[in-house]
């Protein structure tokens, strides 16, 4: 239940003077009611700390080939260790670490030589190449972090992360140097395995003849969907160098075109009874965000939807994502913000669009999926 705003606002006065007071803090902390609690929060209080150190550690970890290294199995220590090229006290404190955050496990039974294996959450990065790519990729996020201050005190776009994005602040993103379009879209490949199932679980693509993905890559999302409606006229809109990479890819297969322009100010193909926009919105501020949600609806046949997945602010569970992560990620990239469904769905209504719904995926946290139909 909602409490009164005024209430709300005594509660919150009344729990942060306590709270300032450390005698209360130990009390709650050892007060049997209320001690499991203190202890957790005191635990995610100190993870907000740590957690540029954790991170590093992931990124060291995934630099020196440790997680590769036990991909087939466990190691004894000296054999894992001699693959580092640390010395031995500073391998043993990265190991050390790595365990204590589950990506590694270490098996002592052995009184010759502690074994180590893959822990729960070094598995489930190992098997997920966009996640390693973005693990790598973040160490440009936290070159601008150094000083997020001064970070956030600078001109948007004058950071090395919007260097690396030159679609979202350049007036002609078209004219973007061949090395970066290349770089990010290589990135926007190996990461968008981690949505396309996602959406094509959510949503039966199989009752669409001509699909048309806006912002589409290398093709990485269309070739997933041609395994789900492979009956589909699939077109593809994207960079003219982009494009012409995608194109490249698909290997001159039939039913389906790759078409270079620029979203931002070239008129988009016509005719698909499906358009997607697969993290798209976000990467840009709110007029050009609006722009093409309009300009993508009036691109529909008529009775055709429109989808929007990509990550969203405000998702159960995942609040901090929204808001903190994609926060200061998309300020330093130079553009855009994350948006909650309650704003998608508003400039989906205004672009003409009904029948708007939120479809369930079963991890939120990488994308949601807003459909909407254009009117007949």
């Amino acid at each position: 239940m909602q409490l009164p705003g005024w209430l709300q606002d005594r509660w919150r006065r009344w729990r942060n003077a306590k709270l300032l007071d450390p005698l209360v803090q130990r009390k709650l902390s050892g007060f049997w009611m209320t001690r499991r609690r203190a202890q957790r929060e005191a635990a995610e209080t100190f993870d907000l700390v740590a957690g540029f150190v954790y991170s590093q550690v992931l990124l060291a970890c995934h630099r020196l080939g440790v997680l590769a290294q036990l991909r087939e199995g466990p190691l004894p220590y000296s054999q894992l260790l001699s693959t580092l090229d640390l010395p031995p006290a500073a391998g043993l404190t990265l190991l050390r670490a790595a365990a204590a955050l589950d990506l590694l496990e270490c098996d002592e039974s052995d009184a010759k030589e502690s074994i180590w294996w893959l822990g729960s959450k070094g598995a489930a990065l190992l098997g997920n190449a966009g996640a390693l790519a973005m693990i790598e990729h973040h160490a440009v996020l936290y070159r601008d972090l150094v000083d997020p201050v001064a970070l956030l005190r600078s001109p948007r776009g004058s950071t090395e992360l919007a260097r690396y994005w030159p679609y979202a602040t350049a007036d002609t993103p078209s004219r973007s140097a061949p090395e970066q379009i290349r770089a990010y879209t290589m990135l926007m490949a190996a990461s968008q395995g981690l949505v396309a199932d996602e959406i094509l679980d959510s949503y039966d693509f199989s009752q669409h003849r001509r699909i048309l993905d806006i912002g589409g890559g290398d093709g990485t999302f269309l070739r997933h969907v041609r395994q789900r409606a492979p009956q589909a006229q699939l077109t593809l809109f994207d960079l003219p160098a982009v494009a012409a990479e995608a194109q490249r890819r698909f290997g001159g297969v039939s039913g389906v075109e790759c078409v270079g322009g620029d979203f931002a100010h070239d008129a988009l193909p016509t005719g698909a009874d499906l358009i997607t926009l697969v993290r798209i919105l976000h990467d840009h501020d709110d007029e050009l965000a609006k722009s093409l949600l309009h300009r993508a609806a009036a691109a529909l046949a008529p009775g055709g939807r429109l989808i929007v997945a990509e990550p969203l602010a405000g998702t159960p569970g995942a609040v901090r994502m929204g808001n903190a992560y994609f926060g200061l990620y998309l300020w330093a990239m130079g553009s855009g913000r994350a948006r909650t469904v309650t704003e998608i769905t508003a400039w989906m209504r205004e672009a003409g669009l009904v029948d708007i719904e939120e479809r369930a995926t079963r991890i939120p946290l990488q994308t949601r999926l807003i459909v909407a139909r254009r009117a007949n």
